[in-house]
């Protein structure tokens, strides 16, 4: 079962981040083989982190939970929050299997929270900008929620038009970058 976590930052948690980068890398490295993305999303400034995305594929949702709730960063207090919902790899690769690789143009974590019924279920036009694609579930993967996207874009607009933003309750983007050791 594929999972997306995002942890968002507590106002002012820069420097307890600092102090835990380590320990929550050495958390991440337990689950590397089941790591579908990672990385940090950042303030429009493009230095100040404002949270940290995971897509894992963890044996249930209580695996998740746990997976989410023993990372150190939010065991210290890290964050303020945490989005934890089933999710479903509409591309079928990992961040690492991203043709584009790292570099050339921003990354974006576009999040679309849904109201309603299920919307963007199949893959979007620009689908060669895409680095991960797919809905926000339940935890029976029933109902849909909403839909998580990491894209390559120039700018944050058309990032955000990966997603219809008639058709959600509300749509977030954020920086983001490739996450895992430097």
């Amino acid at each position: 079962m594929e999972f997306f976590c995002y942890h968002r930052d507590r106002p002012g948690s820069g420097k307890l981040r600092s102090e835990l980068l380590e320990d929550h890398w050495s958390y991440m490295d337990r689950y590397a083989q089941q790591m579908i993305a990672r990385g940090p999303t950042f303030a429009d400034d493009g230095d100040t982190p404002t949270g940290s995305v995971h897509i894992v594929d963890l044996p249930d949702p209580a695996a998740a939970r746990a997976f989410a709730f023993d990372e150190p960063n939010y065991q210290a207090g890290a964050y303020r929050d945490v989005l934890l919902r089933r999710w479903r790899n509409e591309l079928g690769r990992t961040m690492w299997d991203f043709p584009g690789g790292r570099t050339g143009d921003d990354r974006y974590l576009v999040l679309g929270l849904g109201a309603g019924p299920a919307t963007d279920v199949a893959l979007p036009p620009a689908r060669d900008e895409l680095i991960a694609y797919g809905p926000l579930l339940s935890d029976d993967a029933a109902q849909w929620l909403g839909t998580a996207a990491l894209v390559r874009a120039p700018d944050a607009d058309t990032a955000r038009a990966v997603l219809d933003p008639h058709r959600y309750a509300a749509v977030e983007v954020h920086a983001w970058e490739f996450g895992g050791r430097r």
